[in-house]
């Protein structure tokens, strides 16, 4: 491809042969200081956060990337999560700098990688209604009168051993004293 000759002078002197290459191709990559303002708390080399009225700000060198309410629990587990399926970070860093369980850095990735950014910000779930339904339990405190143990009485009304305890610990069924012979 012939380039038309610009003549003699200033064009001419800037005119350089990248050889076949764009000028982006031969261009040094910049690297980023890994300079952060002061009172953050470095993830990675390249990534830090800082807490500061009540917001977190995420920060790329000096340049702040994110930020989202303390409080924001979905906010934090979406960052954090795209952070490590991105690559930008691992999973241990993400631990270590923000003093989270590992189990639940793992549980978040998995819900970003299956269900989308969405599922953070979802209403929980709810449980089902109570199985110690006012009918259950005037039956729960009738077999405790008659001095029967709580697994038995689990297993006779399809009540979970913990629900028994739980009633019985707030108030709800009486169980009666066993006296020592």
């Amino acid at each position: 491809m012939n380039e038309p000759d610009l003549g003699s002078g200033v064009d001419s002197l800037l005119r350089v042969d990248w050889g076949g290459y764009s000028e982006e191709h031969w261009a040094m990559p910049q690297i980023q200081l890994p300079i952060f303002p002061a009172g953050t708390t470095k993830i990675t080399s390249e990534l830090a956060l800082e807490k500061r009225d009540g917001k977190v700000v995420y920060f790329n060198g000096h340049l702040p990337v994110f930020t989202h309410a303390a409080e924001d629990l979905g906010a934090f587990r979406l960052y954090t999560s795209q952070l490590i399926v991105n690559g930008t970070a691992s999973q241990r860093q993400i631990v270590e700098a923000f003093g989270v369980p590992l189990v639940t850095v793992k549980r978040c990735v998995k819900r970003l990688r299956e269900q989308g950014a969405g599922v953070f910000f979802k209403a929980a779930r709810r449980q089902g209604g109570s199985k110690l339904t006012p009918e259950r339990l005037v039956q729960a405190q009738e077999l405790l009168n008659q001095g029967r143990s709580v697994p038995v009485i689990s297993q006779e009304l399809g009540v979970h051993k913990s629900t028994l305890h739980k009633a019985i610990d707030d108030g709800r069924l009486k169980q009666s004293v066993r006296k020592k012979k």
